[in-house]
């Protein structure tokens, strides 16, 4: 149970509270641009990236919108969230085209024509009117790999639609990526269970 609050509190409460609020409004107000398509990574050595990024997609499927997905890296996984956004039928384009990780591959060329293919299949999408969000799933591991031309890669992005938006996972994403765009965010490992000798479980992992 709560204590009962004191009238000068509760007082200094909504004054602090109102000048938060203007605060806020004053910032809301100065902005000017309603809409645009962003460019949003997410990085860092942290668990979450590629989940945080279908969490957005559950969002836009719930807006009615249409959503694109090319894994570059992950290859025969059936994960958790392929299955279930499955169930929104044609509003989900999923596209899984890597070949697994590069130490399982040790096929640079092989790598590389995945990546290609991985990446022309994004291409494809982003020309699609139909899509709003597009993820693009370990990106950021093909740039680091060298298996795209990170030049290629960034300027086709900026290009994109104004009504598209795109989200690049993967760790260490490259400097360029991240000066292109809007919203970057880098997941910070703190402690992970895998360390101490967890395996990778169903509905955690994938």
């Amino acid at each position: 149970m709560s204590e009962d609050l004191n009238p000068q509190d509760a007082a200094r409460h909504r004054e602090k509270m109102a000048k938060r609020k203007a605060v806020q409004d004053a910032e809301v107000a100065g902005k000017t641009v309603s809409e645009k398509g962003l460019l949003i990574v997410h990085t860092g050595p942290g668990k979450g990236k590629s989940t945080a990024a279908f969490g957005l997609a559950l969002r836009m499927l719930g807006r009615g919108g249409t959503v694109g997905v090319v894994q570059f890296i992950k290859g025969a996984w059936q994960t958790g969230e392929q299955d279930a956004f499955a169930a929104f039928g044609a509003r989900v384009r999923w596209h899984t085209m890597g070949e697994g990780f590069t130490w399982e591959t040790q096929d640079l060329a092989r790598d590389k024509a995945a990546a290609a293919r991985a990446f022309a299949k994004a291409e494809e999408l982003m020309a699609d009117p139909a899509v709003k969000l597009l993820i693009l799933d370990e990106l950021n591991i093909a740039l680091r790999y060298d298996y795209l031309d990170l030049v290629t890669v960034v300027e086709t992005l900026k290009a994109r639609r104004s009504d598209l938006h795109i989200v690049v996972t993967g760790r260490n994403a490259k400097p360029d990526m991240i000066e292109a765009a809007d919203l970057v965010t880098e997941m910070t490992l703190v402690k992970h269970h895998f360390a101490g000798g967890v395996k990778a479980q169903i509905g955690i992992e994938f």
